[in-house]
C-alpha cells in the first residue's frame, strides 16, 4: 500500500502542522507503507537549506532529509520555488526533486492514500 503527504503550510507558523505530517510520514513508514512526500506553496522551505528553526521548534529540514535517506520520495513544486516561502529563488537540497503539477497529479493517481498537511 502507498501513501502521498501533500504539505501546503510554512514551516514554522507557530503550529505542528508540518512537524505532525513529517512524523506522521515516518510512522508510516515504519509499519510498511510506501510513503511520498510532495511540497507546495510555502511548505517548500522544508527543502531549502536556508530554513533555520527559531528556538525550541525542531529543525523540520533534518527530518525530511533524514525521511528522503530511508527511502521516502520527495518532490517540491517547481514553480513554488520563485514564488513561496520566506527563502524564495532559493535552490532546493539534494534528495528534494523539483516536479510539476502533472507530477503531482500522477502521484495522487497513483496513490491509494492521499493525505494533506
Amino acid at each position: 500500500m502507498n501513501a502521498l503527504i501533500i504539505f501546503n503550510h510554512q514551516p514554522y507558523d507557530g503550529t505542528d502542522v508540518a512537524w505532525n505530517g513529517l512524523r506522521l510520514a515516518e510512522k508510516m513508514l515504519n509499519v510498511g507503507l510506501e510513503v511520498r512526500i510532495f511540497l507546495m506553496n510555502d511548505s517548500v522551505d522544508m527543502a531549502r537549506d536556508e530554513c533555520k528553526p527559531p528556538e525550541g521548534y525542531f529543525d523540520l529540514v533534518k527530518i525530511l532529509k533524514e525521511l528522503i535517506a530511508k527511502g521516502i520520495a520527495v518532490k517540491v513544486c517547481g514553480t513554488c520555488n520563485v514564488r513561496c516561502g520566506i527563502h524564495k529563488g532559493k535552490p532546493y537540497y539534494s534528495g528534494a526533486n523539483e516536479a510539476t503539477m502533472a507530477e503531482l497529479a500522477e502521484w495522487v493517481k497513483d496513490s491509494e492514500r492521499v493525505i494533506t498537511f
